[in-house]
């Protein structure tokens, strides 16, 4: 598995808009065969700040949703609602050996 935390540092003005869009997003996503989980997380600490957290089964999976339509369509609006850039952390799902 493989593990994504997209960092999303989004505009006042632009908060519902993002989150209407969010949600098409991760609807879409998770029907993807290759989808484990697909949420979004809101700060406590940072106002504007959310982390999209996904899983995937490999890394196949994750080419094929960066070629999905819903996701060009969301990345093609994203920019508009971004006060920073996105910030991509990339983990292997697979628990560190102790």
């Amino acid at each position: 598995m493989m593990i994504i935390h997209a960092h999303l540092q989004v505009k006042p003005d632009q908060e519902q808009a993002f989150l209407n869009e969010s949600k098409i997003l991760i609807d879409a996503s998770r029907q993807e065969p290759g989808n484990v989980q697909y949420d979004l997380m809101k700060s406590v600490e940072k106002d504007g700040h959310f982390t999209m957290v996904e899983v995937w089964k490999d890394a196949q999976a994750i080419e094929a949703h960066n070629a999905s339509e819903h996701f060009t369509a969301f990345s093609k609006k994203a920019a508009g609602f971004m006060s920073a850039p996105m910030e991509l952390k990339v983990y292997s799902g697979e628990a560190v050996r102790m």
